[in-house]
């Protein structure tokens, strides 16, 4: 199982409930095909640096997980096929990210 990490930009006329509903869809989707996930956050509304399809803003998510290659793919078409979805990036962590994210996610812990 390899790592990964996935930051997508999700519409921002989205209600609250709509965006944790979308949320939780991917993460369900990824749990289901056998992903263990190590973190989620929430970075919430950030202006972006350039207009995507004449919006300005966006809410952004950032999941980290541990899962077989073969389920990127689908997971990738699904957000294709989501209107809710402006952007996304999937990226492979090899251990040098992996560990820089472990501190990252100690940091956020000890600032809260």
């Amino acid at each position: 199982m390899n790592h990964y990490e996935t930051v997508f930009i999700l519409n921002p006329v989205l209600s609250d409930t709509q965006i944790k509903e979308t949320v939780k869809k991917y993460e369900d989707f990824l749990v289901s095909k056998g992903a263990k996930m190590v973190s989620k956050e929430d970075w919430g509304l950030k202006k972006l640096a350039y207009a995507i399809q004449n919006k300005k803003s966006g809410f952004y998510h950032l999941f980290e997980y541990a899962v077989d290659g073969s389920v990127i793919n689908p997971l990738e078409v699904e957000f294709r096929r989501d209107e809710r979805f402006m952007r996304h990036l999937t990226v492979k962590l090899d251990k040098h990210a992996v560990s820089w994210a472990e501190r990252r996610r100690v940091k956020l812990k000890e600032k809260a």
